[in-house]
């Protein structure tokens, strides 16, 4: 539920909508921050990636990174450097490859200023992180990534004390041990960071800012749809995640319930249009639905809405500015990979410039959905209308006291199956993202 005004909860901290491009370090950086300027993006965030051994960026990177920088600084555009191990196989688990991870920041930090640091992505699964469990399940890394965190933490404030120091940048699923792919929800993960905090009885913080990735489960879910049921964290899950903080850090030298957050990443994937399928390689993942340019403007309004009335995040970052060429990664951008504007692009812009302004929305939202509910078709299928400022997070369908399940998309559309003849009720729920409900019944006659 949103709560509080956003200007009154944020007392005057301004609201950032970033975008994270590495095509700022490898490509343009002129072009790049001057495209994220355009947008009305204020933050722009960039990879450096730490391998083992590494006690400094190769020379040639540095100067890339420096470049880039520059360039966003000369634009308005202030940097956010993410540095992290580039794969598992660089997990700074153990005290040497720490104090070398450490060298690493402080060399990066000393050469390159910065408004913002991240530290670590992405720990909780194994892609960055191994191993996750030892062999009695205990969590091997929330501990391990507690001590970096602190260490990390340390060494930038000595360089640059007015620095966010950011944590956490966690992926928004997990399976918690089981499951071919080990890895650790945030739910759990949190709890285990708090524990490990606690443990090492530091007084004083291990950040300034903490960083959950907010992606939905698929492109084609609404931000609005949250997971009360799960341990999943996403967008519209801020009181799960304020809770999760609050009960990990209340009471130590650390913030929690009152930790600043950022979404430090949110995509939404559309679709390739053939006509341009010859400027992309390889093959699009499947299961991770894509959609059309008009849903994409849609999701990231909605998303930054969500974000502006949740009183303790202070910003957005929308990954990415523009498609990663090979499909295996994202096409999430505002722009197709030859640099086209898609037809969601001048939505999206619209939507970033009125964030910022803290006009495009007003909180706390009161206003439930509009929805209604069809007469069923010859075939069966009821259909059911329903919108929201903010994005409708779910639509339940109940015939009598029957249930007939929930869409969390549009279209919103139920068959009914293996029905007498007679009367019944039909009752459409929807709830939105400050968990407004509206409901619609419907008197029917089935022959």
């Amino acid at each position: 539920m949103l709560l509080l005004g956003a200007a009154a909860a944020r007392a005057g901290t301004p609201f950032h909508v970033g975008v994270d491009e590495d095509a700022v370090v490898w490509g343009d950086p002129d072009l790049t921050t001057g495209l994220a300027k355009e947008n009305g993006f204020d933050w722009i965030r960039m990879s450096v990636q730490w391998t083992s051994g590494e006690l400094s960026l190769p020379l040639a990177q540095l100067m890339r990174v420096q470049r880039a920088a520059t360039a966003g600084y000369l634009r308005g555009v202030q940097p956010v450097l993410a540095i992290y191990n580039a794969n598992w196989r660089s997990t700074p688990a153990d005290p040497a490859s720490q104090a070398q991870f450490v060298r690493f920041v402080q060399s990066v930090v000393t050469a390159v200023p910065a408004t913002a640091y991240v530290i670590g992505n992405e720990a909780n699964s194994n892609l960055y992180w191994w191993p996750q469990f030892d062999a009695q399940g205990n969590d091997l890394v929330a501990p391990a990534y507690e001590r970096l965190l602190a260490s990390s933490y340390d060494a930038i404030k000595a360089i640059r004390p007015s620095a966010l120091v950011i944590g956490g940048a966690l992926d928004p699923r997990g399976n918690d041990w089981g499951g071919p792919r080990l890895s650790h929800s945030p739910t759990t993960f949190i709890r285990d960071l708090g524990a490990a905090y606690r443990a090492s009885g530091r007084q004083a913080p291990i950040m300034d800012v903490f960083d959950e990735h907010g992606y939905e489960d698929t492109s084609s879910l609404p931000p609005a749809m949250t997971h009360p049921h799960s341990t999943t964290i996403s967008v519209d899950d801020y009181g799960k995640l304020v809770a999760l903080l609050g009960a990990a850090f209340d009471g130590t030298a650390q913030k929690g319930s009152t930790l600043p957050i950022l979404y430090g990443e949110f995509g939404v994937e559309t679709s390739v249009p053939p006509a341009l399928a010859g400027v992309y390689t390889g093959t699009q993942i499947q299961g991770w639905t894509q959609v059309d340019p008009a849903t994409q403007a849609a999701y990231y309004a909605q998303a930054l809405k969500i974000a502006m009335c949740q009183p303790n995040v202070i910003g957005l970052m929308l990954f990415h500015l523009t498609d990663e060429r090979d499909l295996v990664g994202w096409q999430s951008g505002l722009y197709y990979a030859n640099g086209m504007a898609k037809p969601s692009q001048p939505a999206i812009a619209a939507a970033v410039q009125a964030a910022r302004a803290g006009t495009l929305t007003s909180c706390p939202d009161r206003t439930p959905p509009a929805v209604s509910v069809a007469p069923p078709s010859p075939d069966g299928t009821v259909t059911v209308t329903a919108s929201d400022d903010v994005g409708v997070g779910g639509v339940w369908l109940t015939l009598g006291k029957r249930s007939l399940g929930v869409r969390y998309a549009a279209p919103y559309v139920f068959r009914l199956r293996g029905l007498r003849p007679g009367r019944y009720r039909l009752r459409a729920r929807a709830v939105d993202a400050a968990g407004n409900v509206a409901a619609s019944t419907l008197s029917v006659v089935l022959r």
